[in-house]
C-alpha cells in the first residue's frame, strides 16, 4: 500500500518538467512536503481539453486535488478517505470505475514510506516496525498511476465550487521491493504518460500491470527515522538514512 510519501518540487518546476499548465496557484497546497498522509492536499497531473477550443488535443495541467479519492455520488466529506486503489479490481469497484474511463491521473512521488516488520535479534532487541523510504536512486521523480474526481455536495448547483480528489493505484510489489511490503505504487514511466491520461476513453489494461524489474531495480530501500510515523513531524530530516536498531523503543505500527 502506499499511505505516506514525500514530494518537494515547487508546482511551477513540475510543470516545465512534464510539460504542463500549473492550475495550482491560489489554491491550499503545501509544498515541500515531506511526510504527505490521507485528506492533504496534493498535486495531481491531468489531461483536459479546453473549453473554449474543445477539439483542440487535451492538454496536461496540475491541479490540486485532496488525497482520498470522493465518488461523486457519496453524500459528504465524511468517511475513509479511499487514497489507494488496487489496479487489478479497480475497473470493477463502484468507486473508481467511472474515474478509471476518463478520470486518470498521475501523482507526482519524490518517494513514498513503508513500514517493514524487523525480527532479526543481530538488528533489533525485539520486533518492531521499521519506517523505510522508497526512492529513486538517482534522485529523480517518480509519476504514479491514479484516479481523479469532481465531487460536490449532494444539491448543490454548478456555482457551488467542487472539491477536486484523488488516489493512488497500487499493484503487486516486484523484485526486491517485496521485501518490504507485497504492494507498491503504480509507477509509470514517461512513455506511457499521454496513454494513462488521454481523457476520451479507456486506457489498455495492459497499463495497470506491475512495473517491469527494471523499475524497481532503479529505486533504493532506505531506513529512515521513526519520526515520520507521526504525521506532525514533516522536513528533510525524515528522509535521511537512519539505520536499523539506531532508535530505542518500540516504532507505532500503521
Amino acid at each position: 500500500m502506499c499511505g505516506r510519501y514525500a514530494v518537494t518540487t515547487d508546482p511551477a518546476l513540475l510543470a516545465a518538467e512534464i510539460d504542463a499548465v500549473d492550475e495550482t496557484e491560489g489554491t491550499e497546497l503545501d509544498v515541500p512536503g515531506y511526510n504527505v498522509a490521507p485528506t492533504t492536499n496534493v498535486v495531481a497531473v491531468v489531461a483536459r481539453h479546453s473549453r473554449e477550443q474543445p477539439d483542440e488535443p487535451a492538454t496536461r495541467r496540475l491541479r490540486t486535488v485532496r488525497w482520498g479519492l470522493l465518488p461523486s455520488w457519496q453524500k459528504t466529506l465524511s468517511g475513509p478517505p479511499l487514497f489507494n486503489a488496487r489496479a487489478e479490481s479497480v475497473a470493477e469497484k463502484p468507486a473508481f470505475r467511472t474515474a478509471v474511463k476518463n478520470k486518470r491521473c498521475l501523482i507526482p512521488m519524490d518517494g513514498w514510506y513503508e513500514w517493514q516488520l524487523l525480527e532479526d535479534p543481530e538488528v533489533v532487541k525485539k520486533p518492531r516496525k521499521q519506517p523505510m523510504y522508497l526512492t529513486p536512486v538517482d534522485g529523480t521523480r517518480m509519476y504514479i498511476a491514479g484516479l481523479w474526481s469532481v465531487w460536490r455536495p449532494q444539491g448543490a448547483g454548478l456555482d457551488v465550487p467542487p472539491t477536486l480528489s484523488a488516489t493512488v493505484l497500487t499493484t503487486e510489489a516486484v523484485g526486491p521491493l517485496r521485501e518490504v511490503h507485497d504492494r507498491m505504487p503504480l509507477v509509470l514511466t514517461p512513455d506511457l504518460f499521454d496513454e494513462w491520461l488521454n481523457p476520451d476513453g479507456p486506457a489498455d489494461p495492459g497499463l495497470l500491470l506491475p512495473p517491469g524489474l527494471d523499475v524497481a531495480e532503479r529505486i533504493e530501500i532506505r531506513p529512515v527515522s521513526a519520526l515520520v510515523n507521526s504525521v506532525k513531524n514533516d522536513g528533510p530530516a525524515l528522509i535521511e538514512r537512519a539505520e536499523p536498531g539506531s532508535e530505542p523503543g518500540q516504532l507505532s505500527l500503521l
